[in-house]
C-alpha cells in the first residue's frame, strides 16, 4: 500500500516540544490518541481526549515504571501486517497502531550534567520502553509511520492534512532516521560503560563512531572532489565546534589547517602563536605577550604563511587584526577577540574569523585506511629538562636547552621526516615530510638563511648517518635535540664533538605521519 491512513497514533515523549500542539491537531484530523505517564498529564490538561496505556492493557503502569507499555496489545498493534496477522490480531482483541511518536530519556544529557552520578541513578536513565516501539515501528514501516523527532511534526501533519495518511517513502525515511536514534542510544550508553569501566589509556574492544553531517563542503582537496563535514554526536570540543563570526564557509582544507594549527598553538600555556600551511606549522613563537608572539611567528616564514591559518592561545587585539588585514591569510583563530580587533578584521569580511578555546585536553585520534582505521593516543608528552641525556662533550646553555625544548613541542606537529630550526623560542627553519633526513635539514637549513645563527636543531628521529651533522657544521647552529638510538650515534656524536655542537638525547621520538 503506498499511503498508510493514520486512524490510532500513540504518544509517548520524554522531549515534549510541541507535543500539545501535535495531539490536538491530530485530534482535529479524527486520529485516536494512545499515552503514557508524563505525556498523558500534559495532554490532560491541556483537554486533548485520548486513552491511556492503561485503559488498552488492563495492567497499571508498574515496577517504579519501568513496565509501562511492554504488552501485546501495545506491541501487537505496531508490529501486525496488516494483511497476514488481521484474524489472529481480531482474536486477541488487538487493534493497530498506525503512528508512533516517541523519543527517549534524556541518558546523556542526564549523566553529563552530573559526573559524579551513581550507577543505580545512570541506569534508571536508561529508556527501555521507546527504544521498544521505535525499533517495532521501525521494523513495521510498510504500515506504520513512526516518528521520533519534534521537528518532523510539522510535515507529518501536512501530509496527514494533504492525503489522510502518509506516502511509503516518508515511512521508510522516519524509520532510517528512527534506527539511527536507537543505534545512537545504544552506543551512547556503551561509551558510558567504558568510561566507567576500563582504565582511559586503553583501546575499546569494540568501537562505535556515532557522527551527525554538520555541513556540506564547497569540495575536498580538490575541486573535482565531493566533500562533507561530521561533527561527534557527543560533545567533543574541536574546530568543528568552533563559533564562526565572520568570513566564508570553512573549506575541507581550511579544516584541515586550522586543526593542526589549533592542535599546535595548544601546546604553550606562555603567550603563543602558530602558522600553518599545507598541515604544517611554517611559522610558531612565544612572547611576552601576544603581539610579540605574532609578530615572531609571522617573521618566522613571511613567504610560506601567505594563504595560511592562524592560531592565537590569547585574545587577538586591534594590533595583530591590523597585521592579519594587510596579508592574505584564510583563518585566525583565537580564544576570544576584542571588539576593536572585530571592527579592524570586517574590514575583511572573506577572512574567517573562529573563536574556539585552544587548550585541548589530550585525546585519541584515528586514522581512515582501506577496510578499517587505525587509533591512537594523541602525542601528549612533554620533554622536561630532566629527561634529556647530553651526549658531547659541550652541554647546551640554558637558552638553547629551552629553545631545544620549545623547538621540540613544534615539532611534534610538523610531517615526518621533520626537522626544526629554532632560536629564542621562535622558529627559524622548517624542513617537513621529506623523505630522508638530510633533505629535511638541508630545507630547514635554507628556510632559516641568516638567522640559523646561533640557533639549535631538532630532529623527530634518530640521524642514521653523520651526514646532517656535516651539512650544519658550519652554519650557526649551537644545539642539537634528537631522539637517539641509531647503530650509528657514536659517529653521530663524534660529528658533533668535532664541530663543537652541543647535543641532547630524548630518548623518544616524534614521528608524525
Amino acid at each position: 500500500m503506498s499511503i498508510t491512513p493514520i486512524k490510532r497514533a500513540l504518544l509517548s515523549v520524554s522531549n515534549k516540544t510541541g507535543i500539545v500542539e501535535l495531539a490536538k491537531q491530530l485530534v482535529h484530523l479524527g486520529v485516536e490518541i494512545i499515552s503514557t505517564g508524563g505525556t498523558s498529564k500534559m495532554l490532560k490538561d491541556a483537554d486533548v481526549p485520548h486513552q491511556q496505556v492503561d485503559e488498552i492493557t488492563g495492567l497499571p503502569e508498574m515496577l517504579d515504571g519501568r513496565v509501562k507499555t511492554l504488552h501485546p496489545k501495545i506491541h501487537g498493534g505496531i508490529l501486525g501486517r496488516r494483511d497476514e496477522h488481521a484474524v489472529e490480531a481480531a482474536q486477541h482483541q488487538i487493534h493497530w497502531i498506525d503512528l508512533v511518536v516517541v523519543n527517549f530519556y534524556p541518558f546523556e544529557q542526564a549523566v553529563s550534567k552530573n559526573k559524579n552520578m551513581s550507577w543505580d541513578e545512570a541506569v534508571e536513565y536508561i529508556d527501555i520502553g521507546g527504544p521498544t516501539m521505535v525499533r517495532a515501528a521501525a521494523k513495521n514501516f510498510a504500515w506504520v509511520g513512526v516518528v521520533t523527532d519534534p521537528s518532523d511534526y510539522p510535515q507529518l501533519i501536512s501530509e496527514l492534512r494533504y492525503s489522510g495518511g502518509l506516502e511509503f517513502e516518508t515511512r521508510r525515511n522516519l524509520a532510517q532516521k528512527a534506527f539511527v536514534l536507537t543505534s545512537h542510544y545504544d552506543a551512547m550508553i556503551h561509551h558510558y560503560f567504558l568510561e566507567r569501566d576500563q582504565h582511559p589509556a586503553e583501546c575499546p574492544p569494540h568501537l562505535d563512531l556515532q557522527l551527525e553531517k554538520l555541513t556540506e563542503l564547497r569540495y575536498g582537496e580538490n575541486p573535482h572532489q565531493k566533500a562533507s563535514a561530521y561533527r561527534f554526536r557527543q560533545e567533543t570540543p574541536g574546530i568543528l565546534s568552533s563559533v564562526q563570526i565572520q568570513g566564508k564557509p570553512l573549506s575541507y582544507n581550511n579544516i584541515l589547517d586550522a586543526d593542526a594549527a589549533l592542535s599546535c598553538v595548544s601546546e604553550f600555556t606562555d603567550p603563543a602563536c602558530v602558522i600553518v600551511k599545507h598541515a604544517n606549522p611554517c611559522g610558531a613563537a612565544t612572547g611576552n605577550n601576544i603581539e610579540e608572539a605574532y609578530t615572531r611567528a609571522y617573521e618566522a616564514d613571511p613567504l610560506s604563511a601567505f594563504g595560511g591559518i592562524i592560531a592565537l592561545n590569547r585574545p587577538c587585539t586591534k594590533m595583530i587584526a591590523e597585521a592579519v588585514t594587510g596579508i592574505f591569510m584564510e583563518v585566525i583563530i583565537a580564544p576570544a577577540f576584542t571588539q576593536e580587533a572585530l571592527t579592524v578584521l570586517a574590514a575583511k569580511p572573506n577572512l574567517r574569523v573562529l573563536e574556539m578555546p585552544v587548550h585541548l585536553r589530550p585525546a585519541w585520534e584515528m586514522k581512515f585506511i582501506s577496510g578499517g582505521l587505525l587509533m591512537q593516543e594523541k602525542d601528549a608528552q612533554v620533554i622536561r629538562p630532566e629527561d634529556l641525556k647530553v651526549v658531547t662533550r659541550t652541554p647546551p646553555s640554558l637558552q638553547e636547552m629551552d629553545a631545544m625544548l620549545f623547538a621540540w613541542r613544534v615539532l611534534k606537529h610538523i610531517k615526518s621526516n621533520g626537522i626544526l630550526i629554532a632560536k629564542n623560542n621562535a622558529t627559524v627553519g622548517i624542513g617537513a615530510g621529506q623523505v630522508s633526513r638530510i633533505d629535511a635539514v638541508d630545507l630547514a637549513v635554507r628556510k632559516a638563511g641568516e638567522k640559523i645563527q646561533d640557533s639549535v636543531l631538532a630532529s623527530d628521529a634518530f640521524f642514521p648517518f653523520r651526514d646532517s651533522i656535516d651539512r650544519i657544521a658550519k652554519t650557526g647552529v649551537r644545539a642539537i635535540i634528537q631522539p637517539g638510538g641509531s647503530v650509528r650515534d657514536e659517529e653521530v656524536i663524534a660529528a658533533c664533538n668535532e664541530f663543537d655542537i652541543a647535543m641532547v638525547f630524548t630518548g623518544k621520538r616524534c614521528f608524525r605521519h
